[in-house]
């Protein structure tokens, strides 16, 4: 199939499932509500809890979410065939992440604003609770880890003169931090109009990106990268949402419309033709391709990080019950469009059928997730030069983009993290946890571990890419059936709930067994005990959950929609 024709089916694809399913969901499912309180009004206090305006807030929500998971995921994916990773990518959203983000969104905005797993413990009890913050811990610590070293490597010059990387993303990358900072001054503190400074600043930023080609940054290594890295990570996750995280990652969705949309006309004006395979069931040194094409895209499809987006910051801000449709539903079918944008930089935006089996020759040859990253880049710039964008300028265009998106979801994730430490400290009943320069501190040394993890000497980005991979797509099982248990609880329809769940599950428990396997041949014991704890963790939430199921069967319905929340 001509790759036109294809990308022209999954727009279909991602019409019915926005203007029907997702209509569905809310209205049958939820009956959403605009006149239900939401969080953002009831606990307002000025640094977390703010309500804010559907389109900002989408803007933030999308950034949050859009890491270098859509991207990087579908790039390694695709040594499998470009249709796999297509129909993953799609059908994936609209049945799975789409469905599973704007549940845990709707879910959360009516239990307080309160992450996943404080509502679990509501559902399931104090122990599901303990287990699910202990997942959300590991899980957003090694992704936030490999995201760091990532871009690290990216923003670095390369450990030759012919590697490949982005040094001069760096100013573009530092010219948004700054302006997101004044942004948020003037509108809090001034009252000035947002929508003018956005519009300055989306400027400001075009035109910095068109001079960056010649002001490369290339004086810190890798290491001094991610130190620089995490020192932002834990400013964004002490400072007020609305001095940095809102304008911040409303500025960088403007950046991603921008290269999106310019990824997207350029492709279909070149109307290039695929120079991977179809589908590729036994790459050399691959794993199988069941389960691992599910396992590898993550976020491009479905992600348990989302769950924690949608229910530790974006439910804080949600100003009306009823934008959560377009929030959760539509910002997870950005993504879908990103991933998708992924799938065909890295097979139809090579150049040749002998340059892409250069690339993609065995699972060995795309180990190093930098250059996973470059074959997105590299594809994506081939088809903005198509419009006639000198080949520099959209090189720097879509790696600012890379970088912008990867680091809001580092400072958002290292804030969920922190909410998640703050509530294990409620549990554990320490107060000092209630400190948010103190858990924002032990967020980002969590962080930190990973960053620098190395497997005999080596950086262990891709062995940690695929523990994440799997520890994410159970994160995602389990915010599914949380919502599910929700749902019977007040005997509504759960099924569109349950069965991804249970697709969720028993993927990602046959990927994990695998897995475990491999480490355990390998002699890896680190990654050996972990997986066994994270897998262990997971049946037993699986146990817990089967017995509230058999608890709800016992007795009445609940009444009303909102979610008690132990104190």
């Amino acid at each position: 199939m001509p790759p036109v024709l294809a990308v022209l089916a999954c727009f279909a694809v991602y019409f019915v499932g926005y203007h029907f399913y997702s209509r569905f969901i809310a209205t049958k499912i939820f009956a959403l509500r605009a006149d239900h309180p939401t969080p953002a009004h009831t606990m307002e206090d000025g640094i977390d809890y703010v309500p804010t305006h559907k389109l900002v807030l989408f803007g933030h929500h999308y950034a949050s979410i859009t890491g270098l998971s859509p991207m990087l995921g579908p790039a390694i994916a695709v040594i499998w065939g470009w249709l796999p990773a297509m129909i993953w990518v799609v059908l994936g959203s609209i049945l799975v992440g789409c469905v599973h983000d704007f549940g845990a969104l709707v879910v959360s905005a009516r239990a307080r604003g309160m992450s996943i797993g404080a509502i679990a413990e509501s559902l399931m009890g104090k122990r599901a609770k303990s287990l699910m913050h202990a997942i959300i811990f590991f899980a957003v610590s090694l992704a936030m880890g490999v995201f760091a070293y990532v871009v690290a490597l990216l923003f670095s010059a390369g450990p030759t003169p012919e590697t490949t990387y982005y040094p001069e993303s760096v100013v573009p990358s530092a010219t948004i931090l700054i302006l997101a900072l004044t942004i948020g001054w003037l509108v809090r503190r001034k009252g000035m109009n947002l929508w003018k400074l956005i519009a300055i600043a989306f400027f400001v930023t075009l035109a910095v990106v068109i001079a960056s080609p010649m002001m490369p940054v290339k004086w810190a290594s890798v290491g001094g990268w991610t130190w620089i890295l995490l020192a932002y990570a834990w400013l964004a996750s002490v400072l007020p949402v609305w001095s940095l995280l809102q304008p911040r990652d409303f500025l960088n969705s403007l950046l991603l419309y921008l290269g999106l949309g310019l990824t997207y006309i350029g492709f279909f004006i070149l109307r290039p033709e695929f120079v991977s395979p179809v589908i590729d069931t036994h790459p050399e040194g691959a794993p199988p391709i069941y389960p691992f094409v599910f396992i590898v895209i993550a976020c491009g499809a479905a992600s348990g990080f989302h769950s924690l987006v949608s229910s530790g910051t974006t439910a804080k801000q949600l100003d009306r019950e009823t934008d959560a449709r377009p929030i959760g539903y539509g910002a997870m079918v950005g993504e879908s469009l990103l991933g998708l944008a992924s799938v065909l930089a890295c097979t139809a935006g090579f150049v040749s059928v002998g340059a892409w089996k250069t690339h993609y020759h065995d699972w060995g040859s795309i180990q190093g997730l930098g250059s996973s990253m470059s074959a997105f880049i590299e594809g994506c710039t081939r088809f903005v030069t198509t419009l006639g964008v000198p080949e520099s300028m959209a090189r720097t265009l879509i790696a600012v983009v890379v970088v912008s998106f990867a680091l809001t979801t580092l400072d958002s994730a290292t804030r969920l993290l922190r909410y998640n430490i703050e509530e294990i400290g409620h549990t554990l009943r320490i107060r000092a946890l209630g400190n948010r320069y103190l858990t924002s501190t032990l967020a980002v040394a969590a962080i930190a571990f990973f960053a620098f993890y190395k497997i005999e000497g080596k950086s262990a980005g891709l062995a940690l890419w695929q523990l994440f991979g799997s520890t994410n797509q159970l994160l995602a099982g389990l915010a599914l059936l949380v919502v599910s248990l929700y749902l019977i609880q007040r005997r509504r329809l759960a099924l569109p709930y349950l069965l991804p769940m249970l697709f969720m599950m028993v993927t990602t428990v046959i990927a994990m067994s695998t897995k475990l396997r491999s480490y355990a041949t390998d002699g890896n014991t680190t990654l050996l005990v972990v997986g066994g704890i994270i897998s262990g963790i997971a049946v037993w939430l699986v146990v817990e959950a089967v017995l509230a199921l058999w608890r709800y069967s016992r007795s009445d319905p609940v009444e009303g929609l909102d979610i008690t929340i132990p104190s």
